[in-house]
């Protein structure tokens, strides 16, 4: 009989228990119940967040605008009469009071100084009047007769003194007497003008603004102009209208603005920046911002829960950069990638990023200039 190599039949053995193990299985392992779930936990949608805090932000509204002088006022004749002289030459400056040009009178002084005599004696008629009435010498009638003849004279003084005055027109305020547009014997009529006289000490800056930019404007905010050459001038917004022009729905806005060097600038253009008041506000990219259903901008950030929220804010200003809002919690979980895969209220899994590509100034500007008259 021939013998069977030991490794088959070790083989064999093998093949033999395992087959018994398969038909027999693992009763120890089968249970009644399935076995419970590993317990883990179900991480939600990932999303990158940076945190931040508010920052203080100072808005600035730009517009082009105009200069002029701060006053200034056309000069014409209150009477007829030709130009005996020229006491204030052209381009000088005078001060309040001072004659600035003198017309042929015409004997005035003199007929003047007659309505005064005239003037003394019927005050003289008047007051022996009286005391003759108190002892009834004379009657009621004769002494409103004698008032009345001192009225009529106390009115013709007055004519003929303002006559005179309006021969020799005055400097109505500190000036430069910037035209004169006469000659000596030059014959001016009553409201014909003859010459301009400007206060350039200190400049008007106006302008318009629109509806939008109104609301945010006060009296006494700091106005910077920026002049053609660069040069700048500082002074205060004083005026704001209360009504918009119909043509192109925007407000009439003046500024005073120091010019102490005197320069040449009154009719020139400008643009004017105003300095609104501070405001605490954040900075972030304008491709952040979203639309709610009512229309209002939106930003999407976490709450301590890791919890969506979407907040309505204020845009302050914006560029192409960035933007700035208010209205969203301080400190802020901002959401910068992701925010249009996550629902409001769902629990996501934050990814903390560095705020390394957020640099901005403490001032801005808005993007939207006012109308140019």
């Amino acid at each position: 009989m021939r013998r069977i190599p030991f490794s088959y039949a070790l083989a064999s053995l093998l093949v033999l228990a395992l087959v018994i193990w398969l038909a027999l299985g693992n009763f120890q392992g089968f249970q009644s119940t399935p076995p419970d779930a590993p317990d883990r936990q179900t991480e939600g949608p990932r999303v990158e967040v940076v945190e931040q805090q508010s920052i203080v932000f100072i808005p600035q509204q730009v517009t082009q605008g105009q200069l002029t002088a701060e006053r200034e006022t056309t000069l014409r004749a209150n009477i007829a009469g030709f130009v005996a002289e020229k006491p204030v030459t052209q381009g000088s400056r005078v001060e309040s009071g001072d004659t600035l040009l003198v017309l042929d009178n015409d004997a005035l002084p003199e007929q003047l100084q007659q309505a005064r005599d005239e003037l003394a004696v019927a005050e003289a008629e008047y007051a022996g009047a009286r005391n003759l009435r108190e002892r009834e010498l004379i009657s009621q009638p004769e002494l409103l007769r004698l008032q009345s003849a001192l009225s009529a004279s106390a009115a013709s003084v007055a004519q003929l003194q303002k006559q005179l005055d309006d021969s020799r027109p005055t400097a109505p305020f500190d000036g430069v007497l910037n035209r004169v547009q006469v000659e000596l014997g030059d014959l001016l009529q009553p409201g014909e003008e003859w010459g301009q006289l400007v206060d350039d000490r200190r400049l008007k800056g106006v302008a318009w603004v629109s509806q939008q930019q109104v609301g945010d404007l006060s009296v006494g905010l700091p106005v910077t102009a920026r002049l053609l050459n660069g040069d700048h001038l500082e002074g205060e917004l004083t005026f704001i209208s209360h009504r918009a022009e119909e043509a192109t729905r925007t407000f009439y806005v003046e500024a005073t603005l120091d010019n102490p060097a005197g320069k040449r600038l009154a009719g020139g253009s400008a643009e004017l920046t105003i300095t609104l008041p501070p405001r605490q506000v954040h900075t972030l990219s304008p491709a952040l911002l979203s639309l709610k259903s009512e229309g209002q901008l939106a930003v999407k950030h976490l709450d301590d829960n890791n919890q969506v929220q979407q907040t309505a804010v204020e845009l302050v200003s914006a560029d192409t950069q960035r933007a700035y809002v208010t209205g969203l919690p301080d400190p802020l979980r901002l959401v910068t990638l992701g925010a249009g895969m996550v629902d409001v209220g769902e629990t996501v899994t934050p990814v903390i990023m560095e705020e390394a590509t957020i640099s901005q100034p403490l001032t801005g500007q808005d993007s939207v200039h006012a109308p140019v008259d």
